[in-house]
């Protein structure tokens, strides 16, 4: 049966879901072991493979991202064959150390393949 955007879209649902509630046993089955991002955390750089990652995983309780409703918004999913790369807009809401809402907004790409017969998320961009 052939990958839908809707496919992609539920996979990466659930990877947003892994990381706000901190799961990292399925964030760690969707995601490609040389996995790379650019994102705010790494200042900039490249960052390359689960380690960096699983840091923020082991200090969830710590974490400013915990009790946080994540929203996929304007998502377009481009399919190719074995890859798939997905762009929306992310809206994470939480409540402040005042009790007051509080809505942040990123755009994201992420990029997906299917490897093994298993997507496997190998890529992102967050701005």
């Amino acid at each position: 049966m052939p990958t839908t955007a809707q496919d992609i879209i539920g996979l990466t649902a659930q990877l947003l879901q892994s990381i706000v509630s901190a799961d990292w046993k399925t964030y760690e089955k969707l995601c490609s072991p040389e996995i790379t991002a650019f994102e705010a955390e790494a200042g900039g750089y490249l960052v390359q493979g689960m380690p960096f990652h699983q840091y923020y995983f082991d200090r969830a309780g710590d974490s400013p991202g915990k009790n946080v409703t994540t929203t996929i918004t304007s998502p377009i999913v481009h399919l190719n064959g074995d890859s798939a790369c997905i762009a929306y807009i992310r809206l994470t809401q939480r409540l402040d150390s005042d009790g007051n809402f509080v809505t942040a907004t990123k755009q994201e790409t992420r990029i997906w393949h299917r490897i093994d017969g298993q997507w496997k998320h190998v890529h992102f961009h967050r701005s």
